[in-house]
């Protein structure tokens, strides 16, 4: 069965929690990535911040990106899913949390994300097929 592991990528880059959603848009741009990890000064997983998050959370809402910060959009507990989770653990985790990105966490520290795109290369079209039904739905 797969894992996690073998499905994500690596290297996941945080943003930490006082850095501004200015900063953290250029990463993802420079990334080429939609959702960066917000991390406190841990190291530890706080949150996720999107591209959409920075649009709908900040810029529509007339805030100022440059001075907004990360650690202001980490709501709640991120859904994260554990390194050794298997492949459909990692799908119904998603699901169910309606999420196109995860964490993925080993020993309670960051090791990796899994998007659309991830599921995509490593799973079978019939899977992802129904992932994204469900997701959209």
């Amino acid at each position: 069965m797969t894992t996690a592991r073998e499905i994500m990528h690596t290297g996941a880059s945080c943003v930490q929690e006082n850095e501004t959603l200015m900063d953290a848009a250029r990463r993802m741009s420079e990334l080429d990535v939609g959702a960066l990890p917000i991390c406190g000064p841990d190291d530890r997983l706080h949150g996720i911040v999107t591209d959409r998050d920075i649009v709908v959370k900040c810029l529509a809402k007339g805030k100022d990106p440059h001075h907004m910060t990360a650690g202001l959009l980490a709501q709640g507990k991120p859904v994260t899913v554990d390194a050794d989770a298997d492949s459909e653990q990692v799908l119904r985790t998603m699901q169910e949390h309606r999420v196109r990105r995860v964490p993925v966490i080993d020993d309670h520290r960051l090791v990796g994300m899994i998007s659309e795109a991830d599921l995509a290369r490593h799973l079978p079209e019939k899977q992802v097929g129904h992932f994204v039904e469900e997701v959209c739905r």
